[in-house]
């Protein structure tokens, strides 16, 4: 009896985790979402991601300050490291992804962002010279394929504007790739909600100064559903994803977090379809089964 009752509990936590990571992956891929209902006020990449870490600055600052209460002071060798990770980690990936929103549909720009572990791979494997299997090999062909259908598919609608978005979402995934490999031993040492939250801090301040340096104050008056969406997005998709994945990977492991994240490419093509209006087409879904298809391979290897 108290054996049923232990694998009752223990598959309760599981299917708990479970939920949590799928909430947390449909939370972070509405961030496209948003961006572009925001994007319809005529607001621009600069002022948009200025108003989203203004209006998360203040709670990564109240759990950077209570981390650094708890855990004591760094040293000047990580203190540099976090600053250059929130620059290329948060800043320069966020940046480049709300640019390139300006230009492609959101389930195009999700499909790009979930390629990031095969660019992790592909990084790892002509710099840091690490070996790749013929499997993570194919599941890098599938994914890119899956890529190439929906990248043409769009072309044929977007035009040359598509190729820009492209790239700059290309550019946010793979510096944000260089995020992760370079985060890797500080993350074993900071633990990683005291790394994320120094390097939010960074990537906020980089955000905010960039505005003033680039756009008049005046800007920062905007319409009031300007404020509620950047709250939207600065909250439900930015904050509490990165609290919930967090959440799940201690209950039920990064690799499965990992692969319930597969969720967002999907969510995105869905939502949308229903906020923004963007088609769903045989193309946008063949593209999409192929990319996930690609990513579960690798997270399956990983495993």
């Amino acid at each position: 009896m108290h054996t049923d009752q232990s694998k009752l509990l223990a598959r309760r936590h599981y299917l708990t985790g479970l939920a949590i990571a799928l909430i947390g992956a449909i939370l972070f891929s509405t961030k496209a979402i948003v961006a572009k209902l925001i994007y319809r006020y005529n607001v621009d990449a600069v002022t948009l991601i200025c108003f989203r870490m203004a209006f998360s600055l203040p709670i990564f600052t109240a759990i950077a300050f209570w981390q650094m209460h708890k855990s004591g002071s760094l040293s000047n060798a990580d203190r540099w490291r976090l600053v250059a990770l929130g620059l290329v980690g948060y800043y320069l990936s966020s940046f480049l992804d709300f640019l390139g929103l300006q230009y492609i549909s959101a389930g195009l720009e999700r499909l790009i962002l979930f390629l990031t572990p095969s660019f992790v791979l592909l990084i790892s494997a002509f710099f840091l010279k690490r070996s790749v299997s013929r499997l993570e090999w194919a599941a890098l062909l599938v994914s890119y394929l899956g890529i190439v259908l929906v990248f043409f598919h769009d072309l044929k609608l977007g035009g040359d504007y598509v190729l820009l978005g492209s790239t700059l979402v290309l550019g946010a995934a793979i510096s944000y790739a260089i995020y992760l490999i370079q985060s890797g031993q500080l993350v074993q040492r900071l633990g990683s909600l005291r790394l994320v939250s120094y390097a939010m801090c960074v990537s906020s301040a980089a955000c905010i100064g960039q505005f003033f340096i680039l756009r008049p104050a005046s800007m920062l008056v905007q319409p009031l559903a300007v404020y509620s969406l950047s709250i939207v997005n600065a909250i439900m998709c930015t904050v509490l994803p990165v609290f919930l994945t967090m959440i799940a990977v201690k209950r039920i492991g990064a690799a499965t977090a990992s692969q319930a994240g597969m969720i967002g490419p999907v969510s995105t093509l869905f939502l949308g379809a229903y906020f923004l209006g963007e088609p769903i087409t045989v193309w946008q879904m063949a593209g999409t089964v192929l990319v996930m298809g690609g990513m579960y391979l690798l997270s399956v290897k990983k495993t």
